[in-house]
C-alpha cells in the first residue's frame, strides 16, 4: 500500500487548503482513512478520521466546523478541507490506512499505512 499525500503550502490565517491523499496497490474502500499531523516539537496528532464507506467521520475538537474530511473510492483518494486556518494548524500533515473495517481508529498505532507527509505553514 502506498500512500501520496499533497496540497501542503503556505496560506495566511483564515485562509483555506484542501489536502489530497492518493493511494495504490491496496482495495482502498476497504480502508478507515485518517489524517494526522506533527507540530514543531509535538507528538502526532489525530486530526480526523473517515470509515471505509464514507458515512462515519470524526474530528479533533480544535478542527471541528473548520475541517472537512472525505473519500472518493472511485479515485482511491481521501481529502483534508482545511477552512479558517490557524497558526496552531502549522504542521506535517500526515494520511494513514486502517485495514480494520469495525470501529474508526483515532490512535497512530493502530494505522497501518502512513503516506510521506506534507507540510502546512500558517502565517499570521
Amino acid at each position: 500500500v502506498q500512500l501520496q499525500a499533497s496540497g501542503g503550502g503556505l496560506v495566511q490565517a483564515g485562509g483555506s487548503l484542501r489536502l489530497s491523499c492518493a493511494a495504490s496497490g491496496c482495495t482502498f474502500s476497504s480502508y478507515n482513512m485518517g489524517w494526522f499531523r506533527q507540530g514543531p516539537g509535538q507528538e502526532h496528532e489525530f486530526v480526523a478520521a473517515i470509515s471505509w464507506g464514507g458515512h462515519r467521520t470524526y474530528y479533533e475538537d480544535s478542527v471541528k466546523g473548520r475541517f472537512t474530511i472525505s473519500r472518493d473510492n472511485a479515485k482511491n483518494t481521501v481529502y483534508l478541507q482545511m477552512n479558517s486556518l490557524k497558526r496552531e494548524d502549522t504542521a506535517v500533515y500526515y494520511c494513514a490506512a486502517d485495514g480494520y473495517r469495525g470501529s474508526v481508529h483515532f490512535l497512530e498505532r493502530e494505522y497501518d499505512y502512513w503516506g510521506q507527509g506534507t507540510q502546512v505553514t500558517v502565517s499570521s
